[in-house]
């Protein structure tokens, strides 16, 4: 990726990072959260199953490779699905690649075509009950292109949340980004800047494709939850990261990210570690 600046707002102040060799100073590691072998450290949680139940082997790991299948389903019957990390964080860069393969499951939804997401700031699934559809979160939303329309990715999805944009409350459930469409079965590298509850960035295939702040509990779009989880209003700081199962198969090649946490208190710093990891 060729990063030539990198735009983000922190408390309340507007920086231009330049990339250059000075700013390439104590580079965070980047933590493989999928080790390309087995789902160790991963907890599925699939609707109308009990969380850890990875039904019909949906979620695997084969040829090295996060895999998300519905071969074992006669019917999709919106059981949408969830693959957990087991940690939290509050601010990172989350790295993942993926691509859209093969036909959609037998009774996906038609809006779920080629459609699976990367979700942040997720409520943990132990607390998520057995018909619930989506966890409480902000999502990524991925998406392919169909082989002839216009379709962005990386767009915003937010079941149970409601985030700011242009400094007014936003509510609808869906945004669409700026990105480009990627048909077919390319891969994609999708990136999300999360620090805490004040700003979100999306990026596609290092082009900054959609930016929001002060993600929080809000509004609907999530279904058969417990309303403990959901505290309309709240500011969300931290939470889990999972990825979804919504009836299209994809694999995923890389799950990986950045912790930004040792650098919030010192915005230089910050804004150095986050220039070294997106310029790569």
């Amino acid at each position: 990726m060729n990063y030539k600046k990198l735009f983000f707002s922190l408390a309340g102040v507007a920086l231009c990072i330049s990339i250059s060799a000075s700013s390439l100073n104590k580079k965070p590691k980047a933590i493989q959260l999928f080790n390309g072998k087995d789902l160790k450290n991963w907890t599925p949680k699939i609707s109308k199953h009990e969380v850890g139940d990875n039904y019909a082997n949906t979620f695997r790991v084969e040829d090295g490779l996060l895999k998300v299948r519905y071969d074992g389903y006669d019917q999709f019957d919106q059981q949408y699905g969830h693959l957990f990390y087991n940690k939290e964080f509050s601010a990172y860069i989350l790295r993942v690649q993926y691509r859209f393969v093969g036909e959609q499951a037998k009774g996906g939804e038609g809006w779920a075509l080629r459609n699976s997401g990367a979700m942040l700031h997720g409520q943990d699934p132990k607390t998520m009950l057995k018909d619930q559809d989506f966890p409480i979160s902000i999502e990524g939303q991925l998406l392919g292109g169909d082989g002839t329309n216009e379709r962005t990715t990386s767009n915003l999805c937010t079941p149970g949340t409601n985030v700011v944009m242009k400094e007014k409350l936003f509510t609808p459930h869906c945004v669409s980004s700026t990105s480009k469409t990627y048909h077919g079965d390319q891969w994609v590298t999708a990136d999300f800047l999360v620090l805490g509850d004040s700003i979100i960035q999306h990026y596609v295939n290092g082009d900054l494709v959609l930016e929001y702040q002060k993600p929080q509990y809000g509004g609907g779009n999530v279904s058969n939850f417990d309303p403990k989880q959901k505290k309309d209003g709240q500011l969300i700081s931290k939470g889990t990261i999972s990825l979804q199962s919504e009836s299209h198969p994809i694999d995923f090649k890389k799950v990986e990210i950045y912790n930004l946490e040792p650098y919030m208190k010192n915005s230089v710093e910050l804004k150095n570690a986050i220039t070294a990891v997106m310029q790569k």
